[in-house]
Formats: structure tokens, C-alpha cells, sequence
């Protein structure tokens, strides 16, 4: 199905999936997050399969149900800090080398009317610094958002400041990224080349969700 890419004045893209090939590389790090911290193989792979089953979701979210439900440890800031600043460590090296979506400028050229933004579940900072350092902040003209703040509360903040003008289109591959959309009132596209959903071909047919492979599938 051809997208009317022209007609939105907003477009927001989650990162991980959609513009960097990153999933793989984060579910990696959480297992080594927690193996690092003193986890058994089969404690650091709950970890895991928590975060590919709420793919979009914070890790602040994921290490609290992680203490709590897994290792049955009080959730208290120092501990939850140290999972972050391990996951942080793990993550950097893999984030700084994996692939960038094909067509990014492509797009961006194609929607000069647009003004773009990244929505991520991922730390804001980390983002931002990151986005910095690959020399991709620059497509990114509505800002780069991310957790602590989950994706609800980061739609309805910028809509409530008209920042997120419509008609609007989110560009994401979790599950949470389509409901996150729909609740806002935003039109979604879901990427399927890099999602780890493994039933998103049923999940999108049942919401009657636009699938694209890709970014570069999109602008063309």
C-alpha cells in the first residue's frame, strides 16, 4: 500500500528497529547486563524475554519488574541505577556500530514539510549523544525524545504544546509503538524487516496495520 507521505506535517520514528538496526544488539545487552551483575542464565533470559515481549517500553520499567519479579529484590534507586549503568556500558559499543536504516535522507527529502522527531524507549540522553556522534540528530529537526518519559506521556506533551502538528504518521516495530499511535490519534506504519514481534504478520492483519519492510521501502 502507497503511503501519501506529503500530506503529514508531523513524523515521528521510534529508533531501535526503525532507524537503527539495534534490537539484536539490546536484547544482547540486557543478557549480559544481568549475567554481569551476578544473574543465572536462566534470570538474565527472563530479563530478556520480558523486554522482546514489551519491545517500546522503558528499561526503567523492565529493571523494576526485573528486582521485583525475578531476583525478589526491593526496587530501590541504587539498585535499579546499577542495572542501567551496566546496561549503559554494554550498549555502547554495539549502538555506535550497527546499520542505519537505507533511505533516511531519501525520506527526509521527500517530506521537506514535515518536521521529524525520534520517540524511543531507549534513554533520552543516550540518544541524544548518540544521534550526535553517528551525525543523525540532523534529520531530527522536532526533537529526540525518550525514557524516562514513556511514549504516551511524550505524544501527549508535545500535541498539548503543538510541536506534534496533524495529520502525523509514527514509524514504528513494537506493539506498543502502534497502540502508543492510536491512542494519540496518529496514523502508523510498522517496519517488519528488523521487529523482534514474533507474530506481527497476525498481530498487523488483525489491526489492520500498514506493513513496509523498511525505511527505504517507504520512500519508494
Amino acid at each position: 500500500m502507497k503511503i501519501d507521505l506529503k500530506k503529514y506535517k508531523s513524523m515521528v520514528f521510534d529508533c531501535d528497529g526503525v532507524v537503527l538496526d539495534s534490537n539484536v544488539v539490546k536484547t544482547e545487552a540486557y543478557f549480559r547486563t544481568a549475567k554481569n551483575l551476578g544473574a543465572t542464565d536462566a534470570q538474565a533470559q527472563a530479563l530478556v524475554d520480558y523486554h522482546v515481549k514489551l519491545g517500546g517500553i522503558s528499561r526503567y520499567h523492565k529493571f523494576e519488574w526485573y528486582l521485583r519479579e525475578v531476583l525478589n529484590q526491593p526496587v530501590t534507586v541504587q539498585a535499579v541505577q546499577a542495572l542501567l549503568d551496566e546496561f549503559a556500558r554494554e550498549l555502547e559499543v554495539g549502538l555506535m556500530t550497527c546499520a542505519v536504516a537505507e533511505g533516511l535522507e531519501d525520506l527526509r527529502s521527500a517530506t521537506p514539510q514535515a518536521n521529524w522527531m525520534i520517540l524511543s524507549g531507549g534513554d533520552q540522553e543516550e540518544i541524544r549523544a548518540l544521534f550526535a556522534k553517528r551525525d543523525l540528530a540532523k534529520y531530527f529537526d522536532g526533537g529526540l525524545f525518550g525514557s524516562p518519559d514513556n511514549k504516551d506521556t511524550v505524544l501527549a506533551r508535545e500535541i498539548a504544546s503543538g510541536h506534534l502538528q496533524f495529520p502525523a504518521l509514527f514509524i514504528g516495530d513494537s506493539k506498543y509503538d502502534f497502540e502508543a499511535a492510536t491512542r494519540a490519534g496518529l496514523d502508523f506504519v510498522f517496519l517488519s524487516d528488523w521487529t523482534e514481534v514474533a507474530d506481527w504478520r497476525s498481530y498487523c492483519a488483525q489491526n489492520n496495520i500498514v506493513v513496509q519492510g523498511s525505511i527505504l521501502q517507504l520512500c519508494h
